[in-house]
């Protein structure tokens, strides 16, 4: 099921928890639109994430620097990053999208199964 959302919609204001959270996007939204938010308030991180960088932000997927073996992270990451970007919000959730950090060169696999991405 693919997930989109313009950036030319207005934004959503007064849901509830359950609203954001619990809804047919499963949270994605909600976590393109605390990229965006961010956008605004941290340029420099922005333009990181427009290079092609995978930045720490508050969901497991980012990257400080390169480990050994497979990094898997969230599709909420790959949400907020796309939103970081300025871009719309585009994801299919029943896809793994696997993308590599500009800066570090580590591979980072996001996706919906979090047996994937909870493992330390």
């Amino acid at each position: 099921m693919r997930i989109f959302r313009s950036n030319r919609e207005q934004k959503r204001e007064g849901l509830s928890w359950d609203e954001r959270w619990k809804g047919r996007d499963k949270g994605l939204i909600a976590c393109w639109e605390v990229g965006n938010a961010l956008s605004q308030k941290d340029h420099q991180l922005a333009e990181k994430a427009r290079n092609g960088e995978l930045p720490v932000l508050g969901w497991k997927g980012g990257v400080s620097k390169k480990i050994q073996g497979k990094k898997y992270g969230p599709l909420y990451y790959l949400a907020q990053w796309q939103g970081l970007r300025g871009e719309d919000l585009d994801i299919d959730i029943a896809q793994e999208k696997e993308m590599t950090c500009s800066k570090t060169g580590m591979r980072v696999i996001y996706t919906a199964d979090p047996a994937k991405y909870s493992k330390l």
